[in-house]
């Protein structure tokens, strides 16, 4: 009597076994980005969808919402989060809402002086980064980057103290990064991505840190024709996945997952650094005025930043993050010099 009554519970328990699996095959894994769709970073998104579907098999479904379609960053961390996204591509504005320490890559203005630095240290931090995003329920994938920041504006600006009587956009979540830009005498308007445009079209801001590949994909440089041509600091990003979206899939789909996002990745990273002087190219060709700061100028930019770090440290950059970097980057140039 109790051995058939065991088999029933255990039939009963494979059914419901093969159910669930049914259910998760059935269920999309959603993907969100603001990135711009048929861009490089939504093509290689559907590259790396394509890969994992293969891989998953069944009835394996994977969808990428582009252009915010699912909110601004913020937005797409806390819908991971709910468990209505299964993952994100991200800028460090996004995964700072996951991970603060990761601002350190992004919020330390004309730190890095080639991509060749920001490679070599953000490789040095990679492993304890992945663990404190694996500690949070997150996998990265994928490390990428988008440029660098540059300012556009409507009127020519080569100085500072030129940009204290513009209004700047600023990402919304932003907010201690706003408090210190008002303590030096400047003036951010807290925005999500998809109010860049009417905004300057409207004069709410005036101007916009962007990088050349986006300010040519939304058309910001329509209404904000001038460039001021230095490199304020990398946008750097990582495509992550929530831990239990990951752990519901198969190893065969995990492997395939990884492999697919790390080649990504990379092609992003080198595809996307010479998309930047590509756009800056398509840009003037429609009307784009580039400036450049001269000796003394680029001066006042360099005190600036020097004025922005002990400011930066502990607030916008954890303080032993930020106290890291700078040890990277002084072995680094130790060693090319």
């Amino acid at each position: 009597m109790l051995t058939r009554i065991f088999r029933t519970l255990t039939f009963v328990l494979a059914c419901l076994l093969a159910s669930n699996s049914v259910l998760a095959a059935d269920k999309p894994f959603r993907i969100g980005t603001l990135a711009p769709k048929n861009s490089l970073y939504h093509r290689q998104l559907l590259e790396v969808g394509e890969a994992w579907r293969a891989a998953q098999g069944g009835n394996a479904k994977y969808v990428v919402f582009p252009d915010g379609s699912q909110g601004g960053e913020a937005e797409l961390a806390r819908r991971m989060r709910i468990g209505q996204l299964q993952g994100a591509l991200l800028s460090v504005v996004g995964l700072n809402e996951i991970e603060p320490s990761i601002s350190a890559l992004q919020s330390m203005p004309l730190l890095f002086k080639s991509w060749e630095e920001v490679d070599y240290v953000r490789e040095k931090m990679r492993p304890a980064m992945e663990k404190k995003f694996l500690d949070k329920g997150f996998i990265v994938l994928a490390w990428g980057d988008a440029g660098w920041v540059r300012f556009f504006s409507k009127e020519p600006v080569f100085r500072p103290d030129d940009f204290k009587k513009m209004k700047f956009f600023s990402f919304a979540g932003e907010r201690e990064q706003q408090e210190i830009m008002k303590s030096l005498g400047y003036t951010p308007v807290p925005l999500e991505t998809a109010d860049i445009l009417p905004a300057i079209q409207t004069g709410m801001i005036n101007v916009v840190p962007s990088t050349p590949y986006f300010a040519l994909a939304t058309q910001v440089f329509n209404t904000a024709p001038n460039m001021l041509e230095i490199n304020w600091a990398p946008v750097v990003g990582a495509f992550v996945v929530t831990q239990k979206a990951w752990d519901d899939m198969t190893p065969a789909g995990q492997q395939a997952l990884k492999a697919a996002g790390e080649k990504a990745g990379v092609l992003i990273r080198n595809k996307a650094r010479q998309e930047v002087e590509e756009a800056v190219d398509a840009m003037k060709k429609r009307g784009l005025t580039v400036n450049k700061p001269n000796a003394e100028q680029l001066r006042e930019w360099n005190d600036l930043a020097e004025k922005l770090y002990p400011r930066i440290r502990g607030n916008l950059v954890p303080a032993e993050t930020f106290d890291e970097v700078f040890k990277h980057l002084k072995a680094y140039r130790a060693g090319k010099k």
